[in-house]
């Protein structure tokens, strides 16, 4: 681990990659799956209760949204072989 970096991250098999560029489904969950908690991550919003207390949700809609251009991203995805 370099220790200039806190975390190191999998990266995806190049395999799982090809596969679901082809368009295998058992791949394009792998894919999915990988980037849940990025995606998760990105989709939190900041709500407000009826309170005035701050609290954080996921908004469901939006990471519908970053999913499908996710899988849309993944299938155009052309690997030179």
């Amino acid at each position: 681990m370099n220790p200039k970096y806190k975390y190191e991250h999998q990266l995806l098999p190049y395999k799982i990659i090809k596969s679901a560029t082809e368009g295998d489904v058992d791949a394009v969950y792998a894919v999915l799956k990988h980037y849940d908690g990025y995606i998760e991550t990105l989709s939190k919003r900041k709500m407000y209760d009826e309170f005035g207390q701050e609290h954080y949700c996921v908004d469901e809609t939006l990471k519908r949204r970053l999913q499908t251009k996710l899988l849309i991203k993944t299938l155009n995805f052309k690997i030179d072989s």
